[in-house]
Order: structure tokens, then sequence, then C-alpha cells
């Protein structure tokens, strides 16, 4: 397969260019989702390895894997195949990521400090891959296209295919480790991953086919190492977009792995099974269950726990709402610009997360209605972060005559592990502070308090912090029109 010739910048992405391309992200997220989710609680209840350990795992690990960042998106800058720059990434490191993925999520039995040693490995090499795999795949998107408006469609098509990621991995993932371990954790999440991964790399494979690189840098484009380095630390968009990146994902982190403790050791067991009956799952279960036993496939069966359940229907809602909110972003992105929109919603669902703070643990449908309201306005945003970054790819293009894409988006990697390094690590710390043992059933009423405290107060303040920043990005609707228009201009007369 060979690279295309450049085309109009400003041309249309067909629809199958656009769902071949967010196939890359499903198959990316059902591993970075599952590091999001369950990271802390798989070393802490599945691998028995202490709270305090898996924080330094987590956070050292992260941030190490974080700093490859930039060097990753230098080489990528310098890659030139037939492929393109960023293509051929997703073909060399679709079957490793899978591999090593398998791998992260295996237990193998090597005392205290080995599997201590083990994890923290396993975990950087998943990082290390994984941002060989994604930054590349995110600089893709500034160049298959120079619209800003096929950037937001681009946007919205990719997010969905997060959005089934994440309603894989946050509803079906604990339900699938018990059936396929057969009521073993240890073996479900290892057979878990298996399937995740042949998945994966068939979803990279095809992202890879289906797309073409059509914004190329001409031979006056280039430019050495220092002076990429230079334009990006003078780019204010960039700086905010880098900070603004870590803030969003330690809260991700931090609610994404504080929710399952949250559903297991501070919401009440008795409620939970009360409202699932009420709205009736349980029977739906019942019947899918019977079901299943008909065909003969006795061993999947629902689990019965009602905490494992409520949060996975939990985490459902949540997801199909973002998903709705999604199909919002790109029309008001479109009229009222991609900050303002931004801001705004993620605003409002700051405070649906704040109200967690307030709940009871009887208060299970009140924990429901937040989450709906939550996953609705956060929905919104999803898309509009990665599009901003490749209008930060433009500035820099706009503003110094030059393009390094893959190094820009290697902030929004970078902050994306640094956010969730910072935040899992935070999930990890937070729990042992408050006393948190994985290996007692039943916890103190201290742990439950504290991790009301951190799913709501903690978690909303980076959130907010973000909200803040986006008063110095100067990207605002006027300026996404005026650098559009231009770089059209400048690349039709390179073109001639």
């Amino acid at each position: 397969m060979t690279q295309t010739p450049t085309s109009p910048s400003s041309g249309k992405l067909s629809p199958l260019e656009k769902i071949g391309y967010s196939l890359g992200d499903l198959a990316a997220n059902l591993i970075f989702q599952t590091l999001l989710t369950f990271i802390a609680f798989f070393y802490t209840d599945v691998y028995k390895i202490p709270a305090t350990a898996a924080a330094t795992i987590i956070f050292i690990g992260g941030l190490a894997g974080a700093c490859f960042n930039p060097i990753m998106g230098l080489i990528a800058d310098r890659t030139a195949t037939r492929w393109g720059k960023f293509r051929p990434w997703l073909l060399w490191t679709s079957v490793p990521f899978g591999l090593i993925a398998i791998l992260a999520f295996s237990t193998p039995d090597l005392g205290d400090n080995g599997k201590i040693i083990y994890a923290t490995l396993t975990y950087l090499a998943l990082l290390l891959i994984y941002s060989a795999n994604n930054l590349p795949y995110s600089a893709l998107s500034g160049v298959l296209t120079g619209s800003m408006q096929e950037r937001n469609s681009l946007s919205s098509y990719r997010f969905v295919a997060v959005m089934v990621a994440q309603l894989i991995i946050q509803v079906l993932l604990l339900p699938l480790v018990l059936i396929l371990g057969g009521g073993d954790k240890v073996i479900g999440f290892r057979n878990t991953m298996m399937l995740f991964a042949v998945a994966g790399t068939i979803c990279f494979l095809i992202a890879f086919a289906t797309t073409r690189e059509r914004i190329v840098p001409t031979a006056e484009q280039r430019s050495s190492i220092g002076q990429d380095v230079l334009d990006l630390l003078r780019n204010k968009p960039w700086v905010v977009m880098l900070l603004l990146t870590i803030m969003v994902f330690i809260t991700l982190a931090l609610k994404g792995g504080l929710y399952i403790y949250y559903f297991k050791n501070y919401l009440s067991e008795a409620a939970l099974s009360a409202f699932l009956k009420d709205i009736g799952f349980i029977s739906f279960i019942e019947h899918l269950n019977a079901a299943l036993n008909s065909i003969g496939l006795t061993k999947f069966q629902w689990p019965e726990d009602p905490a494992t359940s409520a949060f996975s229907l939990f985490n459902g809602a949540g997801i199909i709402c973002m998903i709705i909110g999604i199909g919002f972003s790109k029309p008001l992105a479109d009229r009222f610009g991609k900050r303002d929109v931004y801001g705004a919603a993620l605003l409002v669902s700051t405070l649906f997360m704040l109200v967690f703070y307030v709940f009871p643990p009887s208060s299970i449908g009140l924990v429901f209605g937040a989450q709906i309201l939550h996953g609705f306005f956060y929905g919104i945003t999803i898309p509009l972060l990665w599009a901003m970054i490749a209008d930060v790819a433009d500035y820099s293009e706009w503003k110094n005559n030059r393009r390094a894409t893959a190094l820009l988006f290697s902030a929004m990697i970078f902050g994306l592990k640094a956010g969730l390094s910072i935040g899992g690590a935070l999930v990890a710390a937070l729990l042992a502070g408050y006393g948190y043992d994985g290996a007692q059933t039943v916890q103190p009423q201290t742990v439950a308090d504290g991790i009301r405290v951190s799913i709501s107060l903690y978690a909303s303040l980076p959130f907010l912090v973000g909200v803040g920043l986006l008063y110095f990005y100067e990207i605002n609707k006027a300026a996404e029109r005026t650098i559009e228009l231009d770089l059209q201009t400048r690349r039709a007369q390179l073109t001639a």
C-alpha cells in the first residue's frame, strides 16, 4: 500500500475513513480504559500488592512512561516511509501492544518483592508501547485533513469508539473476568486481556489500511529538533492544553479508579439490591441466565454480587449519556467555538460530581441520576480536547511556518500519562491513607467516608482548575476561522 498524493487540505473525509480511523481508538481504549478504571483494583485485590506499593508503581512507572512522549514525538515527526509518518506505527506496534497488555494483567507467583518488580516492569512497558502506538495515532488526526470542521466530525467518530470501549470495560469487564475465569479473577483478567489483545490488533490493522496522510510538511517547513522544541515552548495554547490535559486525566483516573471501591465499600448493599430489583434489572438477569443455560452455556452466569451488577449498570448509564453528549459536540463547537463549549460543559459536568459528597449510602437513585447528567455534559467535551490539540498544531504552523504535529501531540499523551499516573497513584495513596486493606471483607467506616470525599471533592478540583486554564487559551471561534483560511491559502500557493 503506497502513500497517496497530497489532496486539498480542506477536503472532506469519507465515512469509511472516519470509521476506520476510529477503530484505532477502540483498540487502544480496551487497554487504556482498563488501566484507568481497574489498575489499582487489580494490584490491590487481585495480585495482592499492598496499596502503598501499588501507588508507587502507578506514579513512578507512569511518569517515566510520560517522559518518553516528547522523544516519541520527535521520532514520529522524522519518520519517513511510503505509508507516511504516523500510519506505519499502527502496523509496527499492533502485536507488541497486545502481548504486553496480557503480561501486565498476568499474576505470576514471584513472592512479595518479585510481584512488585514484575508489576513495575510490565506497567512501564505497557505505557511505553502505548506511547509508541497512540502518539502517532493521535497525530494522524492532524494530517488527515486541514478542515477544522472535519476534525470536529472526525473527533466525534473516534470518541464514539472510545465510549464503546469504555462501555465494554466499565460495564462488562468485571462480569467477563468472572465468566472467563470461572469465578477466579486471576485467570479471568488474563483471559479477558487475551481477548482484548486479539480484537485490538485487528482494529489497529484496519485503521492502518483505511487512512491516508494528506497534510505533508514541505521541505521549507522542516526544522531541527532544537527549533521544534523552541517553537513548542513559545506556543502558549500548547502550554495551556498540556496543563489542561494533566488536570482532566487526574480527575478521570481518580473517579474512574475509586468508583469500584465506592460501590463495594460505601453504598449500601441492601439498597443496591432493592434498586436493582425495583428497576427490573434482577428479573432481566435471571431471564438472561436462564436463556444461556437453555443453550448449554451453564458457566456463563452474570455475577450475583449487587455491587458488581450496580457498578456495571452505573457505568453503562453514564457512558450511554456520554455518547449522546458527543452527538451535541460538533454542532455546538461549529456554532460557538471549541474553547467556549468545552469550558461550559466541563464546568456543568463537574457540578454533578460534587453532589456525590452529600449522597448517603442508601440514595442509589440520586447516585445514578447524577451520573447520567454528569455523563451527558462531560460527553460534550470528549471530542473537543483532541480536536483542540490538532488546532494547536495548525496554530504553530500559522505562526511559525513550521509544523511538528507529533511533537505537539506528545503534549496530549504526556499530559494523559502524567494525569493518569498522578490520579492513579492518588487512588492508591488515598485508600492507604484512610486505612483500606484489600484482605478485609468489610472496611472501617473511616474508609467508606474517605472514599465518598475523594470521589466528590478531591476528584472535582482538577476539573475546576482546567476550567480556569481555558481563560488563557487564545484559539476562540474567530481565531479558528482565521488560522484555517490563512493556511488554506498558503497550502494552495505551495501546491500551485
